[in-house]
């Protein structure tokens, strides 16, 4: 029989939904609604994703011998570094002054995401296993064709890690907060596991951040285009204090409304029927993603309200595992939402660079792992047992 074949394309719709989602449809990659093809299609669509902001379209899909696909994996290639939440920022700045070319290099995620989910994206099967080796190696060898700088997986499952990290390639270790659901049938169970202290403090904050305030979680024919309209306002102002230059067009939220409402999740809060507030979420099978908040009128603690207590409160309801609220935020555990780990991997291909990032890569995870220690230990807000 024919070996399978490795093809890269400029586009998703080149591989096409049916394709695409016969791999990333799959029950065990279904509940990452970041890699599904409705999700990355609303980006290139909308030229959030695109060569000229920077995010070339690149994506590999491997066919067996009679031509059905068997895995495929979201691929970038880059001119710069922003949007990506795992900083090389550094390694850039270092490569260039001692005269390397960094920039382009490959990068294989979910624009924009800071959320883990499956890269080497494989159809079930007695070869799942090898045909995720066979993309990993296929984007390697991509990125020494486009003679690329580097290859960077990042926010990719744990097993992904380990895969990627006995093919060679730099391993990194960073944390996030994710809150637990451990059985609790209310928010009031949650806190019952609290100390007192932590109890009284979240109560005090939510009615502070409720006081004159309609909050609510729209899903589905809810979300209307006057709800995105004055989402995207809030988008755009505090993304742009924050960060300069948001990476959302309000395009996006249109065409993310169109094709996946179900699984999107606005948590929205009003004054006199006034929207002033919103965190945009979406859900996974067994989890909640928070991605995007903003507002265009300061209430204390309201951030917290919409974006973590609400959050708990509708993964509680819904019977989710876990709530996932972005990137950084060590705020975020008097709340309720402990360190967890996320990977990366990456390959280099000028030695020159690997071996001082691998160095620094292998003091980095054990500092990580310090951090995570430490900041549970000190912060938690859990009783202690028996307490």
């Amino acid at each position: 029989m024919s070996a399978p074949v490795l093809s890269a394309h400029g586009a998703i719709a080149d591989i096409g939904r049916t394709a695409w989602e016969a791999c990333a449809g799959d029950p065990a990659y279904r509940r990452n609604p970041f890699i599904s093809y409705d999700f990355l299609q609303a980006l290139e669509q909308s030229g959030c994703v695109s060569a000229r902001t920077g995010w070339r379209p690149t994506h590999l899909c491997l066919t067996d011998a009679r031509g059905a696909v068997q895995g495929v994996a979201p691929l970038y290639l880059k001119s710069h570094s922003q949007g990506e939440y795992v900083f090389d920022h550094a390694w850039a700045q270092a490569y260039m002054n001692a005269g390397g070319r960094y920039y382009p290099k490959l990068q294989c995620a979910a624009p924009f995401t800071p959320a883990t989910g499956p890269r080497l994206i494989v159809a079930n099967g007695p070869d799942a296993e090898q045909n995720r080796k066979t993309l990993l190696s296929g984007a390697v060898a991509l990125t020494d064709q486009l003679n690329a700088s580097s290859l960077h997986l990042t926010f990719l499952t744990q097993d992904e890690w380990a895969l990627a990290g006995e093919a060679g390639l730099l391993q990194r270790q960073d944390l996030q907060y994710h809150w637990t659901n451990a059985g609790y049938a209310t928010f009031d169970d949650f806190l019952s596991a609290l100390s007192s202290n932590r109890r009284k403090n979240i109560r005090r904050e939510r009615r502070d951040a409720q006081a004159g305030l309609e909050i609510v979680a729209l899903t589905g024919k809810d979300l209307t285009e006057d709800v995105w309209d004055a989402f995207f306002a809030f988008y755009m102002d505090t993304g742009g204090r924050k960060y300069g230059r948001p990476y959302l067009n309000r395009l996006f939220f249109s065409l993310l409304g169109e094709a996946m409402a179900d699984r999107v999740m606005m948590i929205m809060a009003r004054r006199d029927g006034r929207y002033i507030a919103g965190a945009l979420n979406l859900l996974g099978q067994d989890c909640l993603f928070g991605r995007n908040w903003g507002c265009i009128e300061d209430v204390p603690f309201l951030h917290f309200e919409v974006c973590y207590y609400r959050a708990i409160e509708e993964a509680i309801r819904l019977g989710l595992s876990r709530v996932e609220a972005g990137a950084q935020g060590e705020h975020k555990i008097a709340r309720g939402y402990l360190p967890a780990a996320v990977y990366s991997a990456h390959y280099i291909a000028d030695p020159a660079l690997r071996t001082p990032v691998a160095r620094y890569l292998e003091q980095e995870r054990e500092a990580v792992k310090r951090d995570m220690d430490a900041l549970e230990a000190e912060y938690s807000p859990f009783r202690n047992e028996g307490g």
